[in-house]
């Protein structure tokens, strides 16, 4: 089976499916954007921050003269969940090339007072304007093909602290890091999957911000379990991503104190290096 046969059948476009209605965001005022964030995107009861960045990442889209992310950094800083939100920007700096925002999105307490969530410092710029030129030594991971791994689907039981968001998403993880799953991890603090929209909506540089964190933590294959929250988050991405299933590969090298990073790839149908990230996650070592 090729991995175009294994896509959903249904196609998505850009613009027009779940992602995009889930992450819209509604202007206020200048600067100011509301949203109802989706329960589609929760693990566990906790919204995604791959999804919560895709948000942030829409709103300052809109507040920014450039429509796409080149780096943005988020601190989360306390867990959000589904319902009302409302994001805040401000234009840092306007340049030709590049322009830079802040963002932040506020919930609200039992009182109605805001709760600020998550705070982020990002540079948008025209990813169609680079130039071609590439000098590299990075090269794609190699993951068998969609029909010799695995999805959320295969097991016999829900994924350890999988929900909603598995429902959304298109996973087929390689079964060299899937020890976790079967109770015997490597040890090795690996993560390798092809990565799509359950309705087979192509990626963008909006849901690369979704892709970097929607694999199952690195930390299962180190032996442990449960949620590993994550509390600062860097995307740089590189390119607009061509059509088809992106490669995703993520590493953890180090756990100590409790924390640990995790390095995420994410690699397009084009064997070109789209986006990279890296993460500091709190572990839970009990």
């Amino acid at each position: 089976m090729s991995e175009a046969a294994s896509l959903p059948a249904v196609q998505a476009r850009i613009g027009d499916s779940e992602f995009d209605r889930d992450t819209a965001v509604t202007r206020r005022e200048t600067g100011v954007y509301d949203i109802d964030l989706s329960a589609g995107w929760t693990i566990i009861s906790a919204v995604n921050g791959g999804y919560l960045l895709a948000v942030l990442g829409r709103a300052l889209a809109d507040a920014l003269p450039h429509a796409d992310p080149f780096t943005i950094s988020a601190h989360y800083l306390t867990a959000s969940h589904p319902g009302p939100a409302v994001v805040r920007t401000d234009v840092v700096r306007s340049g030709r090339t590049l322009s830079t925002g802040t963002a932040s999105l506020f919930q609200y307490d039992d009182a109605g007072r805001e709760v600020e969530r998550i705070r982020v410092l990002a540079s948008y710029g025209d990813l169609d304007a680079l130039p071609d030129d590439v000098r590299t030594t990075a090269v794609p991971p190699v993951i068998p093909p969609m029909d010799q791994c695995f999805g959320p689907e295969d097991g016999p039981a829900p994924v350890p602290g999988g929900s909603a968001i598995t429902d959304r998403l298109m996973l087929k993880l390689d079964p060299a890091t899937l020890g976790w799953a079967l109770g015997a991890p490597s040890g090795k603090g690996e993560m390798r999957s092809w990565f799509g929209l359950a309705d087979g909506r192509d990626a963008d540089p909006l849901s690369l911000l979704l892709a970097v964190d929607a694999l199952p933590p690195t930390a299962f294959e180190l032996g442990l379990s449960g949620w590993v929250p994550t509390v600062e988050l860097t995307v740089h991405v590189r390119s607009r991503p061509a059509p088809g299933p992106l490669r995703v590969s993520i590493t953890t090298r180090n756990l100590a104190g409790g924390f640990l990073e995790e390095d995420a790839e994410v690699w397009d149908s084009a064997d070109r290096l789209v986006a990279q990230s890296r993460q500091l996650a709190r572990a839970r070592l009990a």
